[in-house]
């Protein structure tokens, strides 16, 4: 039945299909990615929260550490981190709160923890101000020591700290939970995506496969193949193969084959009908333009023969100029040549001049550095030596500086050579510009080369013309000798040929009736 659809609902439907699985597969993703997404900004809320149970936590601690500083030293300063722990913890509860306004047993949580947290206050408050009594020297250690043994304060913080573990326990546990779900949803994502990629993979190449079968078998053959064959028969090439498969009788291929066999018999017949009548009516309008014409064919053949041998005088002399003009370009190529050698003879030479005169010049460079520098060093040391002579060696140390001059001085002159590399180097690039000099002259070499061949060329090509004109001349008198001959034959011929022409157009009416116009 797929087959029997027209392509285009056969590629509406594939593709239809196709993009139905893919939407699926996009709304259960996006479905999956919004619950994804809301238990994200839960776990987010829930960190939130006990991190501000944490707070609190501290801000008792710091509150608890700043009491038992107070108490024991008596020093204010120890009440700052006191006053410090109870804005931290006021903050932090406000904020919890706040996240927990959508949890009634979390909120009743809060509340136990900040009646636990009144209850700290107000035992250290006590503390605070007897720990000033006993400072002012109102009240007796010993009553503070006894108050503070009491314990009440510590069974306060207990009880918060009991309060504490129990909120931050509830909130992991949600956290724990809703982590569970997370995992469970991202895994049902994936092996809903993997299931469903599978699926619409499968169903693609399923239906491809159907789709590029049908087809196949509707055309026969690959598109492109189709359309040579069409094209090779538009421009009338009646040859072209067709390859069909065993049994196909209904393809677009079939089809084509059958039309272009179709097409083979009728042009085939109509093509020698054609031929027939195309030649009965040249020989009839042979014959009489034959008979109409034969004293002017005479006399162009007589002006024909004029201009021809007019021509052959004429290609004769060029010629002779072209010779000319080949002999002179080829003197001028062999001058050119010479200068090109002589060119880069000299370049040559001078190239090598130079090579050898900076490879000299570089050897004395580093014969004088050397001797410079051991010359230096050896002064150097004699005058360390004389130094060490004191006055017996004061005539030794004038000569030791004496060489150490000329050491610099033959340093200055290791520096002028460098400068004559310098020329030298100046040199090289005027060899170069010979050099390239050279290039040009070899250049026009081959330029005078190629005028050359292209003369001896137009020589040949006169010398074609020349044998053609003088055989013109011989035909054109060979016909004006057979002209008076063939006329009264071409009478007979032209009743004849009047016959056969009426015949093959009979033949040819019928080969073309076939097509319908």
């Amino acid at each position: 039945m797929f087959e029997a659809w027209t392509l285009k609902k056969r590629l509406t439907l594939t593709f239809a299909a196709i993009l139905a699985t893919a939407c699926a597969l996009l709304g259960v993703a996006l479905v999956n990615n919004a619950r994804l997404g809301d238990t994200v900004r839960w776990n987010t809320h829930t960190y939130k929260v006990l991190a501000e149970s944490e707070t609190m936590l501290l801000s008792m601690v710091n509150i608890e550490t700043g009491l038992r500083g107070f108490v024991a030293a008596g020093d204010e300063k120890f009440l700052e981190p006191f006053n410090q722990g109870q804005e931290g913890f006021a903050t932090a509860f406000e904020q919890a709160r706040t996240l927990t306004s959508d949890n009634p047993a979390q909120q009743a949580r809060l509340e136990t923890l900040k009646a636990s947290y009144s209850q700290f206050m107000d035992v250290a408050r006590g503390l605070i101000a007897l720990r000033r009594d006993v400072t002012l020297g109102k009240v007796q250690v010993e009553t503070l020591l006894e108050a503070f043994a009491a314990g009440k304060d510590k069974a306060a913080m207990d009880a918060f700290r009991a309060g504490k573990a129990e909120f931050s326990k509830v909130e992991s546990d949600l956290l724990a939970g809703r982590q569970t779900s997370l995992a469970a949803t991202m895994s049902a994502t994936t092996y809903t995506l993997a299931i469903g990629g599978a699926v619409l993979v499968s169903l693609t190449v399923l239906l491809g496969l159907a789709l590029t079968r049908s087809v196949f078998r509707q055309l026969g053959a690959e598109p492109g193949e189709a359309a040579t064959t069409v094209d090779a028969v538009a421009r009338g090439d009646l040859t072209v193969k067709i390859a069909l498969r065993p049994g196909d009788t209904r393809s677009l291929m079939a089809g084509l084959a059958g039309m272009r066999d179709a097409l083979v018999r009728v042009v085939s017949e109509v093509r020698s009908n054609s031929e027939n009548v195309a030649s009965a009516s040249a020989q009839i309008a042979q014959g009489n333009q034959d008979l109409s014409g034969r004293t002017e064919q005479q006399a162009s053949a007589l002006q024909q023969t004029a201009a021809t041998m007019e021509e052959l005088g004429t290609t004769v002399r060029n010629n002779a100029d072209n010779a000319k003009q080949a002999n002179q370009l080829a003197q001028s190529a062999s001058a050119v040549a010479i200068k090109g050698g002589d060119v880069v003879g000299k370049v040559v030479t001078t190239m090598q001049d130079i090579n050898a005169s900076s490879r000299k010049i570089g050897d004395i460079i580093s014969v004088i550095d050397g001797i410079a520098f051991q010359t230096n060093i050896l002064a150097l040391n004699a005058a360390v030596e004389a130094a060490r002579a004191g006055e017996q060696g004061r005539g030794f140390a004038v000569v030791a500086s004496e060489v150490r001059s000329l050491a610099q001085r033959s340093a200055e002159a290791a520096k002028e050579i460098k400068t004559l590399i310098g020329r030298s180097v100046e040199q090289v690039t005027l060899g170069t510009g010979l050099v390239d000099e050279a290039g040009q002259t070899m250049e026009e070499i081959v330029t005078s080369i190629r005028r050359v061949t292209d003369i001896v060329a137009e020589i040949s090509s006169a010398s074609v013309e020349q044998s053609t004109g003088v055989q013109q001349v011989g035909e054109a008198v060979s016909q004006m000798d057979r002209t008076t001959q063939q006329n009264a034959a071409l009478v007979e011929e032209s009743a004849a040929a009047a016959d056969s022409l009426k015949g093959q157009a009979e033949h040819l009416v019928q080969a073309v009736a076939v097509f319908k116009l």
